[in-house]
């Protein structure tokens, strides 16, 4: 098991969240059950699978988790993109908040690759 809280990359995750949270909070009512939920939703389990897999017994579960925190956080960038196409957030905001993911990618992958080493 690991320090969750001394984790960096926890650490940039919830910090997302609530960023993403706030860019989407003007999305229009027609959007609180589709999109706007699908992107909430995938911040949340960015923080949420690293939480968990930090949480389990060995290394192979926490890298399972490190993987779907990792697909989460792609699947959040699609939907940025998408919400930006639509009218409903402006780029320069998407390319901070993918700045932002892109850090937390290669922290993930940097966090696999050590595990998976020390395997």
């Amino acid at each position: 098991m690991h320090a969750l809280k001394e984790l960096k990359v926890w650490q940039r995750a919830i910090e997302l969240s609530t960023a993403v949270y706030k860019a989407v909070i003007d999305f229009p009512m027609d959007e609180k059950y589709g999109l706007t939920s699908q992107i909430k939703r995938s911040v949340v389990s960015i923080a949420s699978n690293i939480a968990e897999g930090a949480g389990r017994n060995s290394k192979n579960e926490f890298v399972h988790f490190l993987g779907i925190a990792n697909g989460s956080s792609f699947e959040l960038q699609t939907q940025l993109i998408i919400a930006h196409n639509l009218g409903l957030i402006s780029k320069e905001k998407v390319e901070q908040l993918c700045s932002h993911i892109d850090e937390i990618q290669k922290m993930i992958f940097g966090f696999l690759k050590n595990l998976k080493t020390n395997m």
